[in-house]
This record gives C-alpha cells, structure tokens and sequence, in this order.
C-alpha cells in the first residue's frame, strides 16, 4: 500500500495542492536496512502537482526527522531534513516506447533521464521520499562540529593503561631492528 499517491484524473493545468504527513513508522520500513531511522516527530510533504499533456509535474518540499549515529561518538543525534523536491512524472507505457531504440535496444535520452514512470491513473510519490531521505543523509553524519569522539567510560580516564609499555612478543624482532637504528 503506497502512502502518498495522487489521482491524476484529480488535477488540471492549473494544479492543486497536497499536504501528506510523513509518519515516523512510514519512516521506519521504507529506510530498514539503512543507518538512518525514524525521528520521534512526524514531517510533512507538501507539494503542487499539475498536468501538462499526459504527464504529471511536482514540485514542493520534504520536511522530516531522521535519527542517525554520529561518525564520531556513535550516539544517534536528531537529523533535520528539508529538500526541495521537483519531479516530472511520465506514464510508464509512453517511457517504454520512447525509450525503445532501433533494434529493440533501451536507450534514453538527456531529458528522459529526470522522468519518473507512473502508471497512468496514479502517481506514486513514496520511491520518491525516501530517496529524497536518503539523500539527505551526510556521509559523515556529526551530532556537533566540536564532537570529542568516543570518550571512555567513567573512572577509567585515571587509571593508567596497564599493558602500556609491554611489547607483543611476535613483535620483539621488528623491536630490535628500531634499537638497532637507534645505536647508529
């Protein structure tokens, strides 16, 4: 079951407006399997679509909640999300044909390369959404620039690293070849 469709016998030329709640459960199943998951508050997607010919323009923006773990701490951190979504939607059959080249292989063109397929009567924004999220994601996600990293645990910051100072044994060889430099 899809969560944010439009009807395109709905709209016109002149367009209309939808608002859709973009639930943190929602959130949750389409970004399963990724490092990023749902906020504790929901977002929203707004967005006016119009028509023009057969297909079905968008334009609007994403706002959501995502929870990440810093690249730093690992602690999850509270990531905001905006984007400025644009689309155009394009029916799936009219794509399949324009893109058959000669021979029957697939080719597309430089303008079909931002088209999204719909199905004719629908146009099915969640693909859409959560690639939106996805790429929103930085790839070093940072709960703060001034992030320590991971620091350790408590009462353990005093005491002194016992095996400091001791040296692997399988290594004693490479340890020589160092005092061996050192003396010349």
């Amino acid at each position: 079951m899809s969560e944010f469709t439009i009807r395109v016998t709905d709209l016109d030329a002149g367009g209309k407006e939808y608002r859709f709640p973009v639930r943190p459960a929602w959130i949750r199943g389409a970004l399963e399997g990724h490092e990023a998951t749902a906020g504790k508050r929901d977002g929203a997607l707004e967005v006016r679509a119009s028509k023009s010919g057969h297909d079905v323009v968008v334009h609007g923006t994403l706002d959501a909640e995502l929870e990440v773990p810093c690249a730093r701490c690992l602690e999850p951190f509270a990531l905001a999300v905006h984007s400025d979504v644009s689309v155009l939607y394009v029916p799936a059959a009219r794509l399949r044909a324009e893109s058959q080249g000669k021979g029957g292989e697939e080719r597309v063109d430089e303008g079909e390369a931002d088209a999204l397929p719909f199905d004719g009567e629908t146009v099915v924004l969640d693909d859409l959404v959560r690639d939106e999220l996805v790429l929103e994601v930085p790839m070093i996600p940072l709960c703060s620039e001034a992030c320590p990293g991971i620091s350790p645990p408590p009462g353990k910051q005093d005491e002194a690293d016992p095996s400091e100072g001791k040296v692997d044994p399988r290594l004693a060889p490479l340890l020589r070849f160092k005092d061996k430099d050192k003396k010349e």
